[in-house]
């Protein structure tokens, strides 16, 4: 498995990925516009060619905000999320700036609260009815450094 920055030629694969796992996906110009942003990273783990997971962050003085983290449902379980997520997190501190990052995850989504509570963020409060397709609160979760 190899992660990189994503490009031009993988955003067909990417914006198919993203449709396969969420109800309100972004369109293929959202991630071109992300991927050309310069406050942000988009980065992408591959296999044979392939894009099997997906993690973006939008920053802003200091703080970032991961965005679209997926996996394909084949690799889910191997390491991948946990790849993907952390390494954005390593570049952005370096390339970005990044201090503290944040994200929202649905509150049901188990699996995903414990790859990010794994990598260090905290529970944070709420955001009722957030999701839409279905609704559902998502749960805020930080990851700030220790003082």
């Amino acid at each position: 498995m190899l992660i990189r920055k994503m490009t031009e030629e993988d955003l067909d694969q990417v914006a198919e990925l993203e449709a396969q796992n969420f109800s309100l996906p972004w369109s293929r110009d959202s991630f071109r516009e992300i991927m050309n942003n310069p406050s942000a990273l988009y980065m992408l783990a591959v296999e044979d060619d392939q894009v099997i997971g997906t993690c973006g962050i939008i920053t802003a003085v200091g703080e970032g905000d991961i965005c679209n983290v997926v996996t394909d449902e084949s690799y889910r379980g191997k390491g991948v999320g946990y790849e993907l997520v952390s390494t954005v997190m390593q570049r952005a501190a370096e390339e970005l700036n990044v201090t503290d990052y944040t994200l929202e995850v649905r509150v049901s989504n188990v699996a995903a609260i414990g790859l990010y509570k794994k990598l260090g963020f905290e529970e944070a409060g709420v955001r009722p009815r957030f999701y839409e397709k279905p609704v559902e609160d998502a749960l805020i979760m930080w990851k700030r450094p220790k003082q």
